[in-house]
């Protein structure tokens, strides 16, 4: 009811003063392409006031946005202000880019990446700046200039605070001071406000330098500006965030891209601040979870309980009130929007957001009263109104603003795409009415506020691929516009998908079956992974349809990389979520309007019985098969006609309403894998049959992997390089021996000998790159290189070195028949490459011509018969492409994992090792059954069964979801854990979810069932599942899909028999399947009781697949910068990563993974070159992203925290380092167990550093594992092995057990001498050593002789240790973590030096091919050759 119909008394402005906090601003990187700003209409209004991440992941210049200016991609002429990506990106920018500045001038400087267009010595001033580095050389249209600038200092005045000094750089923007003031602590709550110097609003876009009047000094005032209904949403949203920014429940429930990292929790603070505040004094003592030998890991230190973690609550409730929205007579007096507030004293208020602020009135449940409480004050910011009415709250708020402010950076911003964990603790549920808002909302956060209908997400997606690339500065505005459309559309696909399974989304189509159904939501399409209309019946029916939206998004990913101007692909995301794939796909403009057969101009709808070609595209296809090395072909339709295509048959080309040509139904970009199709005709080689292939497959669609076409194309072209460079040699020495028989006169002439040795040096100096990359491409490798001693005993593995032999041989028959044919065919030149070019099976007989036909096997496509000839080579490329995966990349893989060049952790590491060979994960049956025959490789065979195991169940699992009533989904997933992991064989019968009594109502029943299709009712089939079916029907599964044979029929005889650890099975199956489970400890070996309840199940998480956009220029820094390194130029090394660190921060924004590589190689760099506090503050932050990234037990993380542990020790932290080493050793338990490599080097470490400060019987039993599992893993006779056993002898004469270290010491020894030889300084070390501990040996037993014959006054000598020093552990530390510092004579320096720029030179000499427009090693190679001395 309205009571108050007049205007309320005017309340009185006020503005309580809150506490002032002094902050420096550092240094940032900006990427600037022209003096205009790309606007849309809503970046000034959002990005302006700086509100929240999902705000500005939304606007931040590209969303809505990078919009196609007057209908041309060419007039996109832009500022894009990278910075401005999240809420504290500003800031952080500035931290990351404090460390990475090339300038060391005390003064505030910026590293500005200036890209100047025609005229790069003038900017928009007039200013002249020349070029002094200029790394492209020879290009007049582009530098990359390093400019170096002044800042200064200024003063912003901000109502209720005394004036304060902030640092500025002339080429900021002015937004980058709303920044600054959403993150300070006593400012962060002012949203609404404007900038002003001297009466005049300054433009939020414009650049410092370009502001008139601004100078050291100036007084910027922040004005308080009236509120809009939009602007007090935001405001309330943003006081909403400040309220939560340190509680981790979003983390925990996978919202607003929010992660967790436990790095501070586990060192108990900030490391660097550690050092400087207070005694490194902490309790060494390891945790029992990680001592050696513990059976079973234990899952709760995985989250470390943070004391307080949640901090203290300011409020009990604020939500938008009832009220809302306000009755027009109030509208007209200024009201915006109604709050309702509980505070924590219990007092309940409603306040009115007005145009001049906010106040609390007189309203209660029952009776609108809009008239201002006492005392009748207005505050335009709603945090210092709850201050002035709660004293509790502007207590805790301050508490939780002040531990925000505290936290590190990295552990503040959101990351680019959502992180999902598979444990959590059961956080509170909490009122929340923005949260209960944006989860029915069809937008993002703050995209509500953008002006404008739902995004456009094809048009967005296709107009940043048509933003020019030809420059530096526009490359990195496209792929910076790119990345962040691409990551907004991730999330709105992902959300669209959850809301289409959980029934929020109505079908377009209704009226279908469910499984046939489709559905759009926010302009994005959705479609289930099932055979809806018989589509795939002859590929495998409803397995070929799962299947298939992952292939397709490989394609699309091929495509994308290629980058062809003018061909366009569908922004493609797969998700899988409660059992069901979802494909979203973005909606080619007009294929809406008309029926998919109109709108195909190329390519089949039918799988190849009616089939259209079109010429533009065939031009488009064509130039990326270049790269794909995909063949045009002809094909036959129905009608018998012939068209031509340049992709698979499947691919369809379809011209949208914009003009452009979009391909789509990418299933088949790639060759087929005929290892895995029965074939009519002549099949397989026998080599290929006696390993098993070919195999039927659950469906047709087996592809090859994009890179293993690349590695074979790239052995043949070695092959043929080979052939030809050998048949050219020998000719040229036949002709010379002609010559001679002929009487001419060779008194002037070499002697044939000298020839041929001559034309051999040639020889070698032209292929000098392929001799360097000759281990990795070689397509015919000797056995010896392939296969250690072990392998061999593998039957299997025997037969593919008889092949390699046989292939051995060939290759010398082939080249002899070049050779030695007939005179008329070996006369000139082009016969010679003719005959090469036939041997290597190119496809054109003068040139080396490997590309695939992808429809070669395609069931459904009529070959013409004028192409048999064709298609018969096309066929045996084929062939060729799939036995070469099995007999070079496979052996590859096994030879990798022997060096120990390929150690997997877990089953994301094994798929990551496969599928960089090209390997595909249905191979890995017949890879772990080559492992099982290899003991050396048990623990890799013990991943990849594990693998194995998980995945299979995942397949069950999916299924079985399906069946399961959405009420029944906890109990169901709690079900089927038990069936699979528990060791209680007779588990009570389940019993379906039965809270809630319904009435049978047909009528009720028949609706609820049409508004959500996926609701499956009354339907218990989940509960007939027993464990004995399970596995039962795992044998199964395993044995059809993988063709690997499951010898045990219960998870404890699983356990026993690979060595398997269940809570490392939990994991990666709980990851794969998107199952989120209640954090504590499982009893899986209680053989009376079932491990899990429904209440263990939290959540059921999407699993997201979608391709990664990439910064090109970024990675070819990047890698230059490598190869520096590797060439022993460290500090040219280190300055192309940090730059290639800063252009990945402009790309990306602050959080990726590629940047956290980036950081741990700085940090190695910082460590190598002796530069310790560096190399922490570096990886530090690598730490913290990886956490942030790719989750809190991902593998990668061990290793980050091993390095941080000995930087950290290298700068005399060493408490804070065993904590480091400890937790690396628990990640790397629950991941893969005790029987490991990388456990080895871990206990190796930790023993070290232990022994270091005394505690010599922890030390011992740590080095005494080490010792144990590099004897398993490296052989008795291995230098690692060496190693630990001088490192036991030493901890074992510390304790006096002299006898047990002598033996040790001539183990180590013994190593030495049969490696290294007697001269050399390890063995005289070692020798050294010996004769210390046989002296003390000596010693100690003549007074112990002394002491039992009872001599008088006879006792024990005090044992003479000399504990080794920190740099003699930090060396050690060194060499067991792979850092080797040798130590060069200024002679063998010079000699070094001398040999490295004469192959330098002829690499240079080597025909190159240069882009002009990359950054790559060649353009940086002559610029760096002046300053080979400097090394």
């Amino acid at each position: 009811m309205v009571k108050d119909s007049h205007t309320p008394d005017s309340p009185e402005l006020c503005n309580p003063a809150s506490s002032q906090e002094k902050i420096s601003k550092q240094e940032y990187v900006e990427v600037s392409v022209s003096d205009k700003l790309l606007t849309t209409g809503h970046e000034n209004d959002i990005l302006g006031n700086g509100h929240g991440s999902s705000c500005a992941r939304a606007c931040d210049g590209v969303s809505d946005s990078v919009n196609r200016c007057s209908d041309s991609p060419s007039n996109v002429t832009s500022h894009l202000s990278i910075n401005n990506e999240y809420n504290t990106c500003s800031v952080v920018n500035r931290y990351i880019e404090k460390d990475v500045d090339d300038d060391n001038s005390p003064t505030h400087s910026v590293a500005k990446l200036s890209m100047n267009l025609k005229n790069p010595e003038k900017d928009k001033n007039g200013d002249t700046q020349k070029d002094k580095s200029s790394i492209l050389e020879g290009n007049q249209d582009q530098e990359f200039v390093f400019l170096q600038d002044m800042g200064f200092t200024v003063k912003l005045a901000v109502p209720g605070l005394e004036p304060f000094d902030i640092q500025v750089s002339s080429i900021e923007l002015v937004q980058e001071i709303h920044q600054l003031l959403m993150d300070r602590e006593d400012t962060c709550h002012h949203t609404c406000v404007s900038l002003q110097l001297d009466g005049t609003t300054l433009d939020n876009f414009s650049e410092i330098k370009n502001i008139e009047g601004l100078k050291e000094g100036s007084v910027i005032k922040v004005v308080e500006e009236p509120y809009t209904m939009r602007e007090a949403r935001i405001h309330v949203r943003h006081v909403r965030d400040l309220l939560k920014s340190i509680d981790p429940a979003d983390s925990y429930n996978g919202i607003d891209c929010i992660s967790i990292s436990y790095l501070n929790v586990v060192t108990q603070g900030d490391i660097l601040e550690k050092k400087k505040s207070r005694p490194n004094f902490m309790d060494c003592t390891p945790p029992n979870y990680i001592m050696p030998g513990n059976r079973e890991c234990s899952l709760v230190p995985l989250l470390p309980q943070i004391k307080d973690q949640k901090g203290p609550q300011a409020l009990k409730v604020l939500m938008i009130s009832g009220w809302n929205p306000p009755p027009g007579i109030r509208k007209l007096h200024g009201d915006l929007l109604y709050l309702y507030v509980v505070t924590l004293e219990e007092k309940r208020v409603y306040i009115t957001a007005s145009t001049r602020g906010f106040y609390v009135n007189q309203t209660t449940e029952e009776e609108l009263n809009t008239k201002p409480a006492n005392p009748k004050h207005v505050y335009h910011s709603l945090i210092d109104l709850l201050g002035q009415i709660s004293p509790a709250f502007k207590r805790n708020f301050a508490i939780i603003q002040k531990k925000r402010t505290q936290r590190h950076p990295f552990e503040r911003v959101a990351t680019p795409y959502q992180l999902y964990t598979w444990t959590a603790p059961l956080v509170e549920h909490t009122v929340d009415s923005i949260r209960a808002e944006d989860a029915f909302s069809s937008k993002l956060g703050y995209e509500e506020h953008i002006p404008g209908q739902t995004r456009d997400w094809n048009e967005e997606l296709q107009t940043t691929r048509e933003i020019p690339k030809k420059t530096l500065p526009e490359r990195l505005l496209r792929e910076r516009a790119i990345f962040k459309v691409h990551s907004d559309f991730v999330a709105a696909a992902t959300r669209g998908a959850m809301a289409v399974i959980d029934g929020n989304i109505m079908a377009i189509n209704p009226g279908d079956e469910t499984k046939m159904q489709m559905f759009i939501w926010n302009n994005i399409f959705f479609s289930l992974g099932f055979d809806v209309k018989d589509n795939y019946k002859e590929l495998g029916g409803d397995a070929a349809a799962f299947v298939a939206p992952c292939n397709d998004l490989k394609g699309v990913r091929a495509y994308n990389t290629v980058d062809v101007d003018g061909l366009y692909t569908l922004g493609t995301v797969v998700v899988d979520y409660r059992g069901y794939r979802v494909t979203c796909q973005s909606i080619i403009p007009g294929i809406l309007e008309r029926e998919q057969e109109q709108s195909v101009v190329y390519g089949s709808v039918d799988f190849g019985k009616t089939v259209v070609s079109h010429k533009k595209y065939m031009e488009l296809l064509d130039k990326a098969g270049q790269h794909l090395k995909i063949l045009p072909h002809k094909v036959a339709n129905d009608k018998g006609d012939i068209v031509e295509l340049c992709s698979s048959v499947e691919c369809k080309g379809i011209i949208g309403n914009d003009g452009r040509h979009y391909i789509l139904d990418l299933l088949r970009a790639f060759p087929p894998d005929v290892n895995f199709l029965i074939l009519d005709d002549e099949g397989l080689s026998k080599e290929a049959q006696s390993l098993g292939f070919p195999r039927e497959h659950k469906h047709k669609l087996c592809c090859l992997r994009q890179e293993l076409v690349d590695a074979f194309v790239e052995a043949r072209y070695v092959m043929f390089i080979k052939l030809a460079a050998y048949g050219l040699q020998e000719i040229g020495l036949k002709n010379l021996l002609k010559d001679k028989e002929k009487g001419k006169n060779m008194k002037d002439e070499k002697t044939v000998e000298e020839i041929k040795e001559e034309e051999r040096k040639v020889l070698n100096d032209s292929k000098l790159k392929e001799n360097d990359d000759k281990e990795k491409t070689d397509y015919v490798p000797s056995a010896d290189r392939y296969f250690h001693d072990s392998l061999r005993e593998s039957e299997d593995l025997r037969n593919l070195e008889d092949v390699f032999n046989q292939q051995d041989d060939e290759f010398k028959k082939i080249a002899e028949s070049i050779v030695n044919g007939k005179e008329t065919k070996i006369d000139n030149t082009k016969e010679i490459i003719k005959q090469a070019a036939q041997a290597v099976g190119s496809l054109k007989e003068s040139e080396y011509d490997i590309r695939f036909n992808p429809d070669v096997y395609n069931p459904g496509v009529q070959h013409p018969e004028t192409e048999k000839e064709n298609l018969k080579k096309q066929q045996q490329l084929v062939k060729d492409a799939a036995y070469f995966l099995l007999t070079v990349q496979i052996p590859s893989f096994i030879r990798d994992c022997l060096e120990h060049s390929t150690s997997p952790i877990d089953g994301t590491t094994l798929t990551e090792a496969l599928h960089s060979r090209g390997i595909n994960i249905r191979y890995l049956g017949k890879v772990a059954e080559m492992l099982a025959k290899i003991p050396q490789l048990q623990y890799v065979y013990a991943i990849s069964v594990q693998e194995l195991i998980s995945r299979s169940a995942k397949h069950q699992f999916m299924a079985y979801l399906q069946a399961v009533e959405t009420m029944s989904l906890a109990a169901a997933i709690s079900h089927f854990l038990n069936c699979f992991l528990s060791s209680c064989l007779t588990l009570p019968a389940p019993i379906g979810a039965e809270e809630l009594q319904f009435r049978n109502s047909k009528r009720k029943g028949k609706r609820k069932n049409k508004q959500n299709s996926f609701l499956v009712q009354d339907n218990n089939e989940w509960t007939v599942l027993t464990p004995r079916s399970f596995w039962s029907n795992l044998k199964a599964e395993l044995q059809s899909y993988y063709n690997w044979t499951l010898e045990v029929e219960c998870v404890d005889a699983v356990v026993e028999h690979y060595g398997i650890q269940k809570i490392s099975l939990l994991r990666s199956f709980c990851m794969k399947c998107g199952v989120q489970i209640l954090l504590k400890e499982y009893s899986l070996d209680n053989h009376s009781r079932s491990a899990f309840t429904e209440d263990d199940i939290l959540n059921v998480f999407p699993v997201v697949k979608h391709i990664n956009p990439r910064a090109t220029d970024a990675y070819n820094f990047c890698t230059t910068g490598q190869n520096k390194i590797q060439q022993g130029f460290l500090k040219e090394g280190y300055e192309l990563i940090t730059k290639a660190l800063n252009l990945l921060n402009n790309v990306y924004g602050v959080m990726h993974p590629e940047i956290a590589q980036c950081l741990r190689m700085l940090a190695r760099l910082n460590y190598i070159m002796g530069d310790h506090t560096e190399a922490i503050e570096y990886q530090q932050k690598a730490v913290l992203m990886s956490e942030r990234v790719n989750g809190i037990d991902h593998p990668y993380n061990i290793t980050e925290y091993t390095n941080l542990a000995l930087y950290c020790f290298a700068n005399s932290q060493v408490s804070t380092a065993l904590k480091l080493l400890y937790r690396s050793r628990y990640l790397a338990l629950l991941i893969c167990g005790e029987n490991h490599p990388e456990i080895a080097m871990l206990d190796s470490n930790i023993g070290l550093v232990l022994h270091a400060i005394g505690e010599y019987d922890l030390s011992l039993s740590f080095l005494q594992n080490a010792l144990k599992l590099n004897s398993k893993y490296y052989g008795n006779k291995s230098l690692k092995v060496a190693i630990s056993y001088h490192l036991v002898a030493r901890t074992q004469s510390c304790m006096g057990d002299f006898r047990a270290a002598l033996q040790n010491e001539k183990e180590t020894f013994s190593i030495y001498k049969a490696h290294l030889g007697e001269d050399h300084e390890k063995t005289r070390e070692s020798s050294e050593c010996l004769r210390h501990l046989t002296q003390q040996a000596v010693v100690l037993q003549k007074k112990m002789n002394e002491i039992y014959k009872g001599k008088p006054g006879a006792t024990l000598p005090p044992i003479q240790i000399q504990p080794p020093s920190m740099s003699n552990v930090l060396g050690m530390l060194n060499i067991i973590n792979g850092i080797l510092f040798v130590h060069i004579s200024q002679q063998d320096l010079e000699h070094f030096k001398a040999e490295f720029e004469r192959h330098q030179q002829k690499e240079t000499t080597a025909d190159m091919v240069v882009n002009d427009d990359s950054l790559g090693s060649s353009d940086i190679l002559e610029a760096d050759k002046k300053d080979t001395a400097s090394r």
